[in-house]
C-alpha cells in the first residue's frame, strides 16, 4: 500500500529548521520559527507559568478525562480575556483545542459542516499553514490583498453571504503589518452589509501594542456582528509552545446556535484527537483566575513586548546607519514577532547562503528570536543583499507598514 504513496511536499518551515541544524557555520542565525527568545537566545519559561505549575503539582489533581470541551475553567477565562466584559462575551461559547492550529482546524470543520462548499478568504501573503488547514477541511480558499487597504476592501467586495473571511487580529504573520482602525471598521461594516462571517486568528496578542490594544479589533467585530469565529493560541503570550494550548471561540446570535456550535466542535474534536491535553490549559486557567499570577504574567508579557520592539528599533537604526534608511523606515512601523523584509525568495536564499541568516522564503524574520548582540550581524547581512537595489518610489498607504510587492534580488 505505502509504495503507492506519492512523494509528499516537505513543510517549508521545518525544512529550513533542519537545514539550519545541519549548517556548520558558527555564526549562523536562526530566525525561522516563530518563538520568543530572551537576550541570550533562550526561550524562557515565564515565572507566572512556573508558579502555576508548582501549584498544580502540589494539588496533585486527578488526571481523569476532562471531556470533549477540555478544561471548562480555561474556556471561561479565555472568553473573558479575548472578548472582555462587553455584551459579546455573553453570547459566546468555547472549547479547548490543541493550540491555535487545532482551533483553526476545528473551526474550519465547523464551517464546512454548516456551509458545505463555503469559500474562505485568506490574506495574501498569509500564514504558511492557513491554506493547508482550510483545504484539508474541504473548504475552497481565495485570497485578498493584505498590505494594500484599498485593495483589501476591493477584493473582499467579492465575498458573498455564505463566505468566511479569515483575518489575523494583530501582529500579522508573515508581514508584521497591522490594519489601522479605519480599515478594521470598514471591514466590520462590509461584513454587516454582505453577511459574511469574520474568522479571527489570534496568535500574538500582547506582543504588538499591548494586550488590550491588540484585542481591540477582535472585540469590535464581536460586538458589532451577529457571528464571529475566533481561534486563539497560548503558545506565544504564555510561552506554552510545547504544551499545545489553544481555544476555539464562537460568537453567535442565540443560545440555540451556541449549543449547536459547541456540540459540532466537540464532534469534530472527537474524530481528530478526542480531547485536548490538560496541562497547558490548567496553567492558563490558574494564572488568569489568580490576581497575583495574572499581574505577574502581564508584567512579563510587557517585558517580552518591549524587547521585541527594542530589537526592531535597533535593527532599523543600524540599517539606516548602513545607508538602507528607505528600506528600514517601513520595518519600523511593523508590529509583533516578525519583520517582513521586501525581498524575493532569491534574496532570502542569498541571506541564507552568503550570510548564514535563516528566514522564510516570504521574507519573514523572527525578530523576537534575535539575540541583542547579533543585530549588527543581521543588519549587515540585509544591507549586503539589498546593495544596488533601488528603494520603492512611494511609501506604503494608510495603515500599512511594508510595500505589497517583493523586490527581486
Amino acid at each position: 500500500m505505502l509504495e503507492l504513496l506519492p512523494p509528499p511536499p516537505a513543510d517549508p518551515l521545518w525544512d529550513l529548521a533542519a537545514e539550519f541544524g545541519a549548517d556548520p557555520r558558527p555564526e549562523r542565525l536562526n530566525l525561522v520559527l516563530g518563538v520568543y527568545r530572551d537576550h541570550t537566545g533562550v526561550t524562557p519559561v515565564m515565572r507566572a507559568v512556573r508558579d502555576a505549575e508548582l501549584r498544580l503539582a502540589e494539588r496533585s489533581a486527578s488526571k481523569e478525562y476532562r471531556g470533549l470541551s477540555g478544561n471548562t475553567a480555561f474556556n471561561r477565562a479565555m472568553v473573558a480575556q479575548v472578548l472582555g466584559d462587553g455584551a459579546a462575551a455573553a453570547r459566546a461559547t468555547a472549547v479547548q483545542t490543541v493550540a491555535g492550529t487545532g482551533a483553526l482546524r476545528l473551526l474550519a470543520d465547523l464551517v464546512r459542516r454548516t456551509r458545505p462548499g463555503t469559500t474562505v478568504w485568506i490574506s495574501d501573503p498569509a500564514y504558511v499553514n492557513h491554506r493547508p488547514i482550510l483545504e484539508a477541511a474541504g473548504l475552497v480558499v481565495r485570497a485578498y490583498r493584505w498590505t494594500d487597504p484599498q485593495g483589501l476592501l476591493e477584493d473582499l467586495r467579492g465575498a458573498g453571504r455564505d463566505d468566511v473571511v479569515l483575518v489575523q487580529g494583530c501582529c500579522h504573520n508573515p508581514t508584521g503589518v497591522d490594519l489601522d482602525r479605519a480599515t478594521w471598521e470598514a471591514l466590520a461594516a462590509m461584513a454587516g452589509r454582505a453577511g459574511w462571517v469574520p474568522f479571527v486568528d489570534l496568535a500574538y496578542h500582547g506582543l504588538g501594542d499591548g494586550l488590550e490594544a491588540d484585542l481591540w479589533a477582535t472585540r469590535m467585530l464581536a460586538e458589532r456582528l451577529p457571528e464571529v469565529l475566533v481561534a486563539v493560541s497560548c503558545s506565544k503570550n504564555f510561552g506554552l509552545y510545547a504544551d499545545r494550548t489553544g481555544c476555539a471561540i464562537v460568537v453567535g446570535s442565540s443560545p440555540r446556535v451556541l449549543a449547536h456550535a459547541e456540540t459540532a466542535l466537540q464532534n469534530a474534536a472527537r474524530t481528530l484527537y478526542s480531547m485536548p491535553p490538560e496541562h497547558g490549559a490548567a496553567i492558563v486557567a490558574t494564572v488568569l483566575e489568580d490576581d497575583a499570577l495574572r499581574s505577574c504574567w502581564h508584567a512579563e508579557l510587557n517585558v517580552m513586548r518591549r524587547r521585541v520592539a527594542a530589537n526592531r528599533a535597533a535593527l532599523v537604526a543600524r540599517l539606516a546607519e548602513l545607508g538602507c534608511g528607505a528600506w528600514a523606515e517601513p520595518l519600523a512601523r511593523q508590529k509583533g514577532m516578525f519583520a517582513g523584509l521586501p525581498l524575493s525568495p532569491d534574496g532570502m536564499r542569498a541571506l541564507r547562503r552568503d550570510h548564514a541568516v535563516y528566514g522564510t522564503a516570504s521574507g519573514r524574520l523572527n525578530i523576537a528570536g534575535l539575540p541583542a548582540d547579533r543585530v549588527d550581524q543581521l543588519a549587515g547581512a540585509i544591507a549586503a543583499v539589498l546593495g544596488g537595489v533601488p528603494a520603492f518610489a512611494s511609501g506604503p498607504g494608510p495603515g500599512l507598514s511594508v510595500p505589497s510587492q517583493a523586490v527581486p534580488v
